[in-house]
């Protein structure tokens, strides 16, 4: 087994070095990761279930091949899977083809609760690593609270309104949901679309080209305009919140060669169309509103390489739940849109509450958004400053 503090450092592609490289073994690994969770969950709750034995079995299967001489591009690295899609999911499929060994189920709310922003286990709910008054967002919550406890590198969710995004950003990691119709959707709207929770950005484009090969895109602009929008023309985005994304935004600004503009966004609240979607019975009206925010996310993009908000319009709430907040508000727009979108950690209100930065890109601009990504992992508060907390664990 390897050293807990050691592994908890290492990013994915980190993992799949020393695994392809023959310095330490994917079982050695998945049985670090296993122990870890066992010891640690009991209070997290992020894993309703774990999955020791097959876990380990696909482990031997993984060093078997490493030592026929395949070089798995993400060779032992421990994910976890959200329980509401499993390991036969699409996604889980590619990744344990890439060498990813799953080791259990990450919770998510229980079915038909409004606004699902939460998970629950047997044990009880899952805990934030940041903060556990918090709610860890959802639906999604066990993986992001599983990859910001260190328990794993990469762990997988699904992001119909936001699921992916909103915990990342309470949990402070990344969150990137792909354009929709990239990846199978994962319901019959074609509004809910797989994504990733990673710690680095390079462990997301890792996920993306495990997941989707290497998806063209148009190259990083030299100077990348972006548009700034704290509201998207209609949430009622908490001050403290829109200025703690800001920050994050110009810090990217000064090492990054980014040109950012506030820049007036008119998006109709997307809220009855996504709501007549999701149901199955969308009307004219739905239609009308969709093909209007549609028509005017084209003219932007049109002008700018990015769409900059907060990605959630408060901080994260109690385990009570939101109330009669929208969580979802700046992030179900591109659901319908279908557009890319990634969240970063950006920070922290003064009252010490995590916020996250979500950008947002052309569609099929997929790579575009990940190396802006790993541009901003140089400057961002949080986990995401790349591989070098694992090289300098050696």
């Amino acid at each position: 087994m390897l050293e807990e503090r050691l592994y908890a450092s290492l990013s994915a592609m980190d993992i799949a070095e020393r695994v392809n490289d023959g310095r330490v073994s994917a079982r050695d690994v998945v049985d670090t990761a296993l122990a870890l969770t066992a010891e640690r969950d009991g209070a997290l709750r992020a894993f309703t279930v774990l999955w020791a034995d097959a876990a380990r079995a696909s482990a031997a299967e993984v060093d078997a091949a490493v030592a026929r001489g395949l070089r798995l591009p993400l060779a032992g690295v421990p994910i976890g899977v959200k329980a509401s899609e499993g390991p036969d999911s699409f996604q889980n499929r590619r990744l344990a083809a890439a060498g990813c060994v799953p080791i259990g189920a990450t919770s998510v709310p229980r079915a038909g609760t409004p606004w699902q922003t939460y998970g629950s286990t047997d044990r009880g709910p899952t805990l934030n690593p940041l903060g556990p008054a918090w709610s860890p967002g959802g639906s999604s919550a066990g993986s992001a609270a599983a990859v910001a406890a260190g328990l794993v590198p990469l762990a997988t969710g699904s992001d119909g309104a936001g699921s992916v995004r909103i915990p990342a950003a309470w949990c402070g990691v990344i969150g990137f949901k792909p354009t929709n119709g990239l990846l199978p959707s994962r319901d019959r709207s074609g509004l809910n679309t797989p994504g990733v929770l990673a710690r680095t950005p390079h462990d997301a484009a890792a996920y993306l080209r495990a997941v989707a090969g290497a998806p063209a895109g148009p190259p990083l602009p030299r100077t990348p305009r972006v548009a700034w929008t704290p509201t998207l023309g209609f949430a009622a985005t908490d001050p403290d919140v829109a200025d703690t994304a800001r920050r994050a935004l110009h810090r990217i600004s000064r090492t990054a060669p980014f040109r950012v503009l506030d820049h007036p966004v008119a998006l109709r609240d997307p809220a009855p169309a996504w709501t007549a979607l999701r149901s199955g019975a969308p009307g004219p009206d739905a239609g009308r509103l969709v093909a209007a925010n549609n028509e005017h996310l084209h003219a932007l993009f049109d002008e700018f390489d990015l769409i900059a908000t907060p990605t959630t319009p408060h901080p994260p709430h109690g385990h009570d739940g939101p109330g009669t907040r929208m969580s979802v508000a700046l992030t179900w727009a591109f659901n319908l849109s279908g557009h890319p979108a990634l969240t970063l950690p950006a920070g922290t209100t003064p009252a010490g509450e995590p916020v996250g930065l979500q950008l947002v890109a052309r569609h099929r601009a997929d790579t575009l958004l990940l190396d802006v990504a790993v541009r901003a992992g140089r400057t961002t508060p949080g986990r995401v400053s790349g591989r070098s907390a694992g090289k300098r664990a050696t």
